[in-house]
């Protein structure tokens, strides 16, 4: 039995290494598409490109539409996490510096760990909680060494704890459907619901895909292949065999290697502080994953 367990837990954390390492990506993938693309267009971009391989892939394997039970989660994940947390983040990071976006988004983890423990009964086991607080403090770390006296304004603040708390709770909402449906399901019909969501923005897409310049639109379908159809698909599997606070946790390895991969691609080198920050980010990572005494 212990194996077992011991066997599904690192199939989970592989699978949550793959989805961090995409998301990670993202953000210097972004650098590139939002100097051509508005927020709501770069969204909608991402999931029209997410949601075709996502249905090219379901359609693959056989698999059909999920059962009735599992469509309250999807449609909740769908709505906020595909939806409003793209285009809140992406807008966010145009009104305040990457710094200030940084530490605020990083509320996310402590929000999932807040409404799991309540919502999901998953408790609030002492080794997820101080971790949690060492990664964030990491977290502010690495935010505070980025701002390099950027502006911040109200809005801005405001588009990112709304991108925070989307995802976080559409993580929550995520968890019950994974009980009902797999996560390529799961995963496939969340993005679609979000496409539909940034309808919306269809005309602002139209027209600036005529004009942006060639790389920052294959980074737009890089981030609808990658960050988007792959990742969050691998994060779902994994969010299926493990408790949402723990996996939420996770996320904080984010910002450690977005400082590495900005560095190795786009030769930002980084300042002590900075990587003091990512390195107190994995150490939260490490101490949420300790089983309780």
């Amino acid at each position: 039995m212990n194996e077992t367990v011991t066997m599904v837990d690192r199939r989970a954390l592989a699978a949550a290494g793959v989805t961090l390492v995409l998301w990670a990506s993202a953000f210097v993938s972004i650098r590139s598409a939002v100097a051509s693309y508005s927020p709501g267009a770069l969204a909608l971009g991402r999931l029209l490109a997410g949601s075709l391989t996502l249905v090219v892939i379901l359609l693959l394997r056989g698999e059909r539409l999920p059962p009735r039970a599992a469509w309250p989660g999807i449609v909740v994940s769908g709505v906020l996490w595909f939806g409003v947390y793209m285009v809140a983040l992406n807008w966010g990071e145009q009104e305040v510096d990457a710094g200030t976006a940084a530490m605020l988004v990083n509320i996310g983890p402590i929000v999932i760990a807040l409404l799991s423990g309540y919502l999901l009964k998953e408790g609030f086991p002492r080794p997820l909680l101080i971790g949690l607080a060492v990664s964030f403090g990491g977290a502010l770390l690495v935010g505070f060494s980025m701002s390099g006296g950027g502006s911040s304004s109200v809005l801005g603040v405001v588009l990112c704890v709304l991108a925070a708390v989307s995802y976080a709770v559409a993580i929550v909402a995520q968890k019950p459907a994974l009980a009902h449906a797999s996560a390529l399901q799961v995963t496939t019909f969340g993005c679609v619901i979000g496409a539909v969501v940034c309808l919306p923005f269809a005309g602002q897409l139209i027209d600036q895909v005529g004009s942006a310049p060639l790389p920052a639109t294959l980074n737009l379908l890089y981030l609808g292949v990658f960050p988007t159809a792959l990742a969050f698909t691998t994060w779902a599997y994994a969010l299926a065999r493990t408790t949402a606070g723990k996996l939420g946790a996770t996320t904080y390895v984010v910002p450690a290697m977005v400082v590495l991969m900005a560095w190795a691609f786009l030769a930002e080198v980084p300042g002590w502080l900075t990587l003091a920050g990512g390195a107190l980010c994995l150490v939260g990572v490490a101490i949420s994953r300790r089983r309780p005494s």
